[in-house]
C-alpha cells in the first residue's frame, strides 16, 4: 500500500494544481460566453443587425469549458453515479463494483483519447471557423477548427488522469487506507452545504 500511496500522492497534486487552472480558465470562457451570446442578443434584437461570429464564439468557448470544468466534477464526485445499487451491496461488493466502473471508464477514455487526436490532426482540422478571427501584427487570422477539438483532446485526456487517480484511490481504500489517502478539496461547490 506505501508504493500505492507513493505514486498516489504527485498525481493527486498535479491533478489538483490542473484543474484548478483549468476551472478559472473554465470561468473566464463562460463569462466570453455570456457576453458574446448577450452581443448577438443586443445586435439582432435591439440594431435588427445578426453578427457572424458571437454564436460561433459561444460554441468555442462552451466547448473549452466543458473540456476544462469536466475533470473537476469527475474528480469530485459530481457524475451519476450508481448510489441506490451501491447501497444495497456490502461495502467490499460496492467498491469493487466501483473498481470495475471506472477501469471500463479508463478503457474508454483511452479510445476517447484516440478520437480526440484524430480531430485535431484530422482532415476536419485542416479548416478554419467560418467567422472567428485574431488580430495579428499582419492582420486578421482565421481560428483552425483544430484549436476547437483539441478541446475535446485536452478534457479527455484529463479525465483520464482523473480517472487514473480515482482508480489508485479506490484500490488503496479496498485495502484499508482510507484514512492515508489525500484529500480532494472540494472547494465552493454551487448548492453543496
Amino acid at each position: 500500500m506505501g508504493l500505492l500511496l507513493t505514486v498516489l500522492a504527485p498525481i493527486s497534486v498535479v491533478n489538483a494544481l490542473v484543474l484548478k487552472i483549468g476551472r478559472g480558465i473554465g470561468i473566464a470562457a463562460i463569462a466570453i460566453m455570456v457576453a458574446a451570446i448577450l452581443i448577438q442578443v443586443v445586435a439582432r434584437y435591439v440594431f435588427n443587425n445578426a453578427l457572424p461570429w458571437p454564436d460561433e464564439a459561444a460554441r468555442f468557448c462552451m466547448l473549452w469549458m466543458t473540456g476544462l470544468m469536466a475533470p473537476t466534477a469527475f474528480r469530485r464526485g459530481g457524475f451519476v453515479a450508481l448510489d441506490m445499487i451501491s447501497g444495497f451491496m456490502s461495502a467490499r461488493v460496492s467498491a469493487v463494483l466501483s473498481l470495475i466502473l471506472l477501469l471500463i471508464s479508463a478503457l474508454i477514455l483511452v479510445v476517447a483519447v484516440q478520437i480526440g487526436w484524430g480531430e485535431v490532426t484530422g482532415f476536419g482540422g485542416r479548416f478554419a471557423t467560418a467567422s472567428l478571427y485574431l488580430p495579428t501584427f499582419d492582420g486578421w487570422f482565421r481560428i483552425p477548427r483544430s484549436w476547437m477539438m483539441l478541446s475535446l483532446l485536452v478534457g479527455v485526456i484529463l479525465l483520464l488522469a482523473v480517472n487514473i487517480e480515482l482508480i489508485l484511490r479506490s484500490v488503496v481504500q479496498m485495502l484499508g487506507g482510507k484514512d492515508r489517502l489525500p484529500v480532494i478539496d472540494m472547494g465552493e461547490m454551487a448548492g453543496a452545504e
